[in-house]
C-alpha cells in the first residue's frame, strides 16, 4: 500500500484531467487515472511511472469501472480524493436533430459513469471514514444554452446526484458538485470554435484549481462550488 495521498481521476488523457496529473504529481500525490484512449494511457504510464497507475477504461461500461476501481483498491488503496472529470458534449444541434444513440452516449458517460465510480469507491471510503469526491459539473449545469441540451441535462443531473449522495454519506465522505469554469479545452472548442482562445488553458487552470481541490473537506459536503481560475 502507498502512504502518499492518492487521487483518482477519470478522463485523464487530455484536457483538465491530463493537466491535473502534472499538478498533483508535482505536489507529491500518487495519481491513478483512467481514459478510453489506450495509446494515450500507455504514454501516461511511461511519463508517470509507478506508483502512479493508469488504465484504459470506458466509464460508460459499468463492468470496466468496477474492475478498475477494484484494482485501485487492491493495489494502491483507498483514494483520498476522487475527481469524476470524464465527460463528453453532444455535437451542436437542436434536440430534435440529436439521435437517441448520441443522447444516450452523453448520459452514459457524464451521469452513469460518475455514478458507477461512486458505487465502487464510496463503500471503501466510508469504511475508512474520510475522503472527498468531486463530480465535475459545468456552468451549463446551473444555466442553459441552445444546441447543447443533452449536455446541460447531464450536468444538471450531476448537481442533483452529488447533493443527494452528499446527504447519504452525511459528510463522512464529502461529495461535491464542481463547476470548473470556462477553459480552452477540446470540448469547449467544439462549442465555441476559435473564440475558445480567450479562455485559460487546462494547464493554467490546473495551477490554481489543484491547490483548491486539495483543501476541500467535510465542511464542503454537498456544496455546489466553482473552481478558481476557470
Amino acid at each position: 500500500m502507498n502512504s502518499q495521498k492518492l487521487v483518482f481521476i477519470t478522463g485523464c488523457s487530455r484536457g483538465l484531467g491530463r493537466a491535473m496529473i502534472q499538478e498533483f504529481s508535482a505536489r507529491g500525490w500518487t495519481v491513478v487515472g483512467c481514459a478510453r484512449d489506450a495509446e494515450k494511457v500507455a504514454q501516461l504510464q511511461q511519463q508517470f511511472p509507478a506508483p502512479h497507475h493508469f488504465m484504459a477504461c470506458d466509464v460508460a461500461d459499468d463492468a470496466e469501472v468496477r474492475a478498475f476501481c477494484q484494482s485501485v483498491l487492491d493495489q494502491q488503496g483507498v483514494p483520498d480524493l476522487v475527481l469524476n472529470n470524464a465527460a463528453i458534449v453532444n455535437a451542436n444541434a437542436p434536440l430534435w436533430e440529436i439521435s437517441s444513440e448520441e443522447f444516450s452516449r452523453v448520459v452514459d458517460i457524464n451521469v452513469k459513469g460518475t455514478a458507477s465510480v461512486m458505487r465502487y469507491l464510496l463503500p471503501a471510503m466510508l469504511k475508512r471514514g474520510s475522503g472527498v469526491v468531486v463530480n465535475f459539473s459545468s456552468g451549463w449545469g446551473r444555466s442553459t444554452s441552445p444546441e447543447v441540451a443533452p449536455y446541460c441535462a447531464t450536468k444538471y443531473a450531476i448537481e442533483g446526484l452529488s447533493q443527494a449522495v452528499a446527504q447519504e454519506t452525511g459528510g463522512k465522505v464529502a461529495v461535491i458538485p464542481l463547476n470548473p469554469g470556462i477553459i480552452d479545452t477540446h470540448m469547449l472548442r467544439s462549442c465555441f470554435g476559435e473564440s475558445a482562445d480567450g479562455y485559460p488553458t487546462p494547464e493554467e487552470w490546473a495551477r490554481t484549481a489543484v491547490p483548491f481541490l486539495i483543501q476541500l473537506g467535510s465542511e464542503d459536503n454537498g456544496r455546489p462550488l466553482t473552481a478558481p481560475g476557470g
